[in-house]
């Protein structure tokens, strides 16, 4: 059972990944994390990590039958993310182990199953927590703020999303609030590297990296990737703030 539920959490992640979920730290912190909305435990190690990866804005994750005894209900089509949880065990008490031919009725192992769960956007009938936010301060980079207002037919630039992403569709970009990036230099690191996505448009430069679909890991991928955090790095040098997300940037180009 082991090795299935490893099997199942590692195809989750290579999934992740297919998409360009890549687990590189993000600057940003909107909320202190995952967890339960009825126990209230936040969410460790690789289940932080999975749940993280959801478009989901809210914080709260139920299991269905944590729904059900709150008398909510699922919005049409909403999918369950799986984490896992494992405990030690008494071998004696593991039916899976058990081998009349062998003596495994003694000491511990460790049992590892997995569960479904649903984040709180997706449920209707249950009254949502007061909403939290972690504001850092902010102060505007002067020399930052003008490079983006002197952007030619800049896209529109929209905040308070929780994650960072360019719509070649739709020739928007969203942002995490200001407040949320751990630094002014994270946010204007980021926001270059979107702004950079959006000269790809058909409106701008017209870039094959924007244009046209691709996948992840592809050569066409990999090469809007570089041209967006470059551009980010040298915007960043522009603007005096290199020193601050260097380490970062260097992380996003490896990957």
């Amino acid at each position: 059972m082991s090795s299935k539920v490893y099997d199942i959490v590692t195809q989750q992640i290579t999934s992740l990944l297919e998409k360009g979920d890549i687990p590189w730290k993000k600057p940003w912190k909107s909320t202190s994390g995952p967890r339960n909305l009825i126990t209230g435990k936040s969410y460790r190690g690789i289940n932080s990590f999975i749940l993280n990866c959801s478009p989901c804005q809210s914080p709260y994750w139920l299991t269905y039958r944590q729904i059900q005894a709150k008398y909510g209900r699922l919005r049409a089509g909403s999918k369950s993310q799986l984490i896992v949880f494992w405990k030690w065990i008494d071998k004696k008490d593991n039916e899976e182990v058990n081998d009349p031919d062998t003596d495994n009725t003694k000491g511990k192992i460790p049992l590892l199953r997995y569960y479904l769960v649903f984040n709180l956007d997706q449920v209707e009938g249950i009254p949502r927590p007061p909403e939290e936010s972690i504001t850092n301060p902010f102060t505007p980079i002067q020399q930052a703020e003008q490079i983006i207002e002197a952007m030619p037919l800049r896209p529109e630039m929209r905040y308070g999303s929780n994650n960072a992403a360019y719509s070649p569709m739709l020739d928007y970009i969203t942002l995490p609030a200001k407040e949320s990036f751990h630094s002014p230099e994270e946010f204007y690191s980021t926001a270059f590297h979107e702004l950079a996505h959006a000269t790809g448009h058909k409106s701008r430069v017209g870039r094959k990296g924007i244009l046209e679909p691709s996948f992840f890991g592809s050569h066409t991928y990999s090469q809007e990737e570089l041209v967006a955090e470059f551009a980010a790095s040298m915007l960043c040098g522009v603007s005096g703030i290199e020193q601050a997300t260097i380490e970062n940037s260097a992380a996003y180009i490896q990957g």
